[in-house]
């Protein structure tokens, strides 16, 4: 199964994917910019604004009853990051036409869903609804403001921040706290426009009569005047001494996290030789942080590490008793220069093509994850590969490559929350 891409107009494409097996349907509109902190706060409040419903059903009552008719089809919209490049994503997944008990055309019905929230919002005087904007920004404050009730992703953000700074890289998905009362019906239906007229636009199509997508894209486009900004590449933070923070809170189990940088931007076609070295190092229970740090030396409860090509980032975290701390971070720098540096057992390399290889065979097992797989590739630039021939790649991948990739990384900042020490009066 491989992804069929057409170039409709200028920084717009049709993607289609068969998706033969599946009963289901799926059609997605993803908007690729470049990140902007100044606009940050309105991205990240767009996805909430945008599903509440459209010109066609202007109230969340009206959308909920469409959904329900079309036998109970499911919309989702987000945004992510990827490195210095913002992505909003306008999603439609439903029955397919010969599943409908009536004859409906409901692929037609899903592409019109879609398109209606990408493209024709519910405008009231030519602004997003005020209501709906007051609703979502005390949703968007409230999950801003619990962001360090889970201190494993306060941990992990908090280290983001001192590791990317002002870069492009480091803008925050959910926008910022401080910036929310400064948006508004106007900021934000600003933010939009801007986003049609800029972004790089990728129409997918999965197991979706792709006649009914066509003639919509092509209306969009000739309503909306476009100039396409250029996208930026992958990018990395210099190579730096590492910097080490601290934060006391009151919890039990200390969260660690250590962020390493190449210094300079990651290579998209080496993205086997990351995967594998990732899993090697931290990405498996057959790994070497698993295996070492957390079972043999008992210093942690957890410890993964995972890379993001995009900004050639490595990170590692973990969650340590508080005494625990520095041998824990002494440790994975340890294991980090031992696989760096020395020999690598062909079983640890063959418990990793495994378990990615099983991975790559389970892509196909949802229309979501064929999505993922697929628009990650897009993503990635070049060719498009099918997880099959990504995992047949893999067989080709050494201890050289392995050794290779780990090499690159240094340590960039180091930051640790923990316990706050007791006071006795």
């Amino acid at each position: 199964m491989s992804l069929h891409t057409e170039p409709i107009a200028a920084g717009a494409f049709l993607h289609t994917l068969p998706a033969e097996k599946f009963n289901r349907c799926r059609v997605s509109i993803h908007f690729r910019f470049p990140a902007s902190r100044a606009a940050a706060t309105d991205h990240a409040l767009l996805p909430l604004v945008l599903e509440r419903g459209y010109a066609a059903c202007p109230d969340m009552t009206a959308l909920s009853r469409k959904l329900a008719k079309l036998y109970g089809a499911d919309l989702t919209v987000a945004t992510t990051m990827q490195g210095a490049c913002r992505v909003l994503s306008v999603s439609v997944t439903g029955i397919k036409d010969e599943f409908a008990l009536q004859g409906e055309r409901l692929s037609a019905e899903y592409a019109a869903l879609a398109f209606g929230v990408a493209f024709e919002p519910y405008f009231e005087n030519g602004e997003f609804s005020a209501e709906a904007v007051e609703i979502e920004k005390a949703t968007l404050a409230r999950q801003l403001e619990s962001e360090i009730n889970d201190k494993r992703l306060y941990c992990v953000r908090q280290a983001q921040r001192r590791f990317f700074g002002n870069s492009p890289a480091g803008v925050a998905r959910d926008g910022y706290l401080e910036d929310l009362p400064a948006v508004t019906p106007a900021s934000l239906t600003a933010a939009y426009k801007d986003i049609l007229r800029t972004a790089t636009i990728d129409v997918m199509v999965l197991g979706l009569d792709e006649a009914a997508v066509r003639p919509l894209l092509a209306a969009a486009l000739e309503k909306q005047p476009r100039t396409p900004a250029p996208l930026p590449g992958y990018l990395a933070m210099p190579a730096a001494p590492a910097e080490h923070f601290e934060e006391k809170l009151d919890l039990e189990q200390a969260k660690l996290c250590m962020l390493f940088t190449m210094g300079r931007p990651a290579d998209p076609e080496e993205l086997d030789a990351y995967r594998m070295a990732m899993c090697v190092f931290g990405g498996l229970p057959t790994s070497r942080l698993f295996l070492n740090v957390r079972e043999k030396q008992s210093l942690c409860y957890y410890c993964a590490s995972r890379i993001t090509a995009a900004s050639a980032c490595m990170m590692v975290d973990s969650g340590v008793e508080p005494a625990n701390a520095q041998k824990a971070e002494a440790a994975i720098l340890a294991e980090l220069q031992k696989l760096a540096g020395g020999p690598i057992d062909p079983e640890e390399l063959q418990n990793a093509r495994l378990a990615l290889a099983s991975g790559m065979a389970g892509v196909g097992d949802s229309l979501a994850g064929l999505e993922n797989w697929y628009f990650g590739e897009i993503l990635r630039g070049g060719r498009i590969s099918t997880p099959q021939e990504a995992a047949a790649r893999l067989e080709s991948i050494g201890a050289d490559q392995v050794r290779q990739v780990l090499r690159r990384f240094t340590l960039s900042v180091s930051y640790l929350v923990t316990q706050k020490e007791e006071t006795h009066g």
